[in-house]
């Protein structure tokens, strides 16, 4: 397993237990090392943000993935990475698409052994038109969808009828699609981001408070955007408050909105309009 961030000497982390280990959705773990960091301004800054009535099922799901982990830190993951590496074998076998790997990234050190992201482009498939086949007709559920690909988790829960179902569904899926789409779709998204212009013309807070006004999105161009714009997966901001609206931040919102990302934020999830604000 690759060092973890505290491990390679990092002074603070956050630890999204939920996805990792065992705990229940929305729970995460802070850690903090060594005695550059203030602990307690920390501990300021988060009653700042935190409720005074936290939710204990959280906090007793933390403590539950804790004391899991603690019972044997060396071999618990032992079964789910060799479950990891058998899947990512059988799944290269599978002609149509590809399985993201540490020699696509030369200069990391490791990559995370428990997610395998699998491409569908030669099958000419956007990975949110594959998640969808896969979860209608396998009912297989996964962790990320992107234009081109998705991230499947193997986790401490996961046994070989778990990999052998998701293994069955992405070859009947590879089977079952069209040669002649490899052909007619290279998908376009490779030049849409990321975005290296970004501009803006007021800061979030002042964009909040702005006056605005909804205009359609052919004339939206220019104009400085009145909300954020985040499509899900992967839930990064595309458009934020105060910012500028460019032709490229609209054509990747139209692009993975007609793949079948999920745009959130938006007042209007279909794009047919977008709120900006009074100049």
């Amino acid at each position: 397993m690759p060092s973890s961030a505290i491990q390679q000497d990092a002074d603070i982390a956050v630890q999204s237990t939920h996805k990792v280990l065992c705990s229940l959705t929305q729970s995460s773990m802070l850690h903090l090392s060594g005695t550059l960091v203030d602990r307690e301004k920390i501990s300021r800054c988060l009653q700042t943000l935190q409720s005074s009535s936290p939710s204990y099922l959280l906090l007793a799901s933390l403590d539950a993935a804790r004391a899991q982990i603690s019972e044997d830190p060396e071999t618990i993951f032992d079964k789910a990475l060799q479950l990891a590496i058998e899947a990512r074998n059988m799944l290269r076998k599978t002609t149509g698409i590809s399985v993201l790997d540490v020699t696509s990234f030369p200069k990391f050190p490791a990559i995370d052994p428990l997610r395998l992201t699998i491409g569908f482009r030669q099958l000419g498939l956007s990975g949110f038109e594959a998640d969808e086949i896969l979860s209608k007709d396998r009912d297989i559920i996964c962790e990320l969808v992107e234009t081109q690909s998705i991230t499947f988790v193997i986790t401490l829960g996961t046994c070989r009828e778990h990999v052998q179902k998701l293994v069955s569904g992405i070859q009947h899926l590879a089977a079952a699609s069209p040669s002649s789409c490899a052909a007619k779709m290279k998908v376009d998204g490779d030049n849409l981001a990321p975005f290296a212009d970004i501009k803006t013309s007021l800061i979030p807070r002042d964009a909040f408070f702005s006056g605005k006004k909804r205009v359609s999105i052919e004339i939206s161009l220019g104009e400085v955007c009145g909300e954020l714009i985040c499509p899900y997966p992967p839930g990064i901001p595309v458009l934020i408050p105060g910012e500028i609206i460019t032709k490229k931040a609209l054509d990747y919102l139209l692009h993975v909105r007609s793949k079948g990302a999920v745009i959130t934020g938006a007042s209007d999830s279909l794009l047919s309009s977008i709120v900006i604000c009074n100049k």
